[in-house]
């Protein structure tokens, strides 16, 4: 049985990975998705105090809680930020990283000077608070605004994530203009320490690509019992 977290990327809640889910579970595996604070139906928590610490500790509090070990962290988009984070200040309850179609941080790094000018654009299309951008046109009707603040704030990393047995990067490689994420699944490939993949899919891997997925989590390896 296998411990899996899974971290939806911007403005989305834990509910985009309904069919992942659920395909996991039916193979007998506990699944934890995640909406994080500030978003979706946890909209009304959105003070300018929600960052990407906050996030990361969203991740931190529920391996705690639910007394999770060796557990995989699976991170859609910005969700690469948060379970490198998590992965970091919990590296007793972490065996693996999936970053699905995700940024891949190092330490000091945040969304705004990893992503390109394209999406530097939408981050500012503020909300009237100030405190959110605003979820694309072609979002789910659920999507909310997500916290400024974390895609501000620096990556703080306190180790090199060695003891991680297994490092996985799922790239979607039908994007409907440039992918962001282009440079970094070459780069991934190229390194012996990551086992990467490239699937003919928009960014919304969880909806366009979701029986792909479970093959490559199902071989992800975490807690046997």
């Amino acid at each position: 049985m296998t411990n899996y977290v899974l971290i939806p990327g911007m403005c989305h809640g834990g509910w985009c990975f309904e069919e992942l889910s659920g395909g996991l579970r039916a193979q007998g595996h506990t699944v934890h998705p995640l909406t994080l604070t500030g978003i979706s139906e946890r909209s009304h928590l959105l003070p300018g105090a929600v960052n990407l610490d906050t996030h990361i500790q969203d991740v931190t509090a529920v391996l705690e809680a639910e007394d999770l070990r060796d557990a995989v962290l699976v991170g859609h988009s910005y969700g690469g930020m948060v379970i490198t984070g998590a992965a970091d200040r919990a590296p007793d309850r972490v065996g693996s990283l999936v970053y699905m179609d995700a940024m891949v941080p190092g330490p000091g790094d945040s969304c705004w000077n990893l992503v390109s000018e394209r999406e530097r654009q939408w981050y500012l299309d503020v909300v009237e608070t100030g405190f959110g951008s605003r979820p694309l046109p072609f979002f789910d009707p659920r999507a909310t605004a997500h916290p400024v603040a974390s895609l501000l704030q620096p990556l703080r990393l306190t180790g090199d994530l060695a003891h991680l047995r297994r490092r996985v990067y799922v790239y979607a490689a039908g994007w409907d203009g440039p992918s962001p994420f282009t440079s970094v699944y070459e780069r991934l490939r190229e390194d012996r320490a990551w086992t990467t993949y490239a699937l003919a899919s928009g960014h919304n891997l969880m909806r366009d690509a979701p029986e792909d997925l479970l093959r490559i989590l199902l071989g992800t390896p975490g807690t046997s019992a």
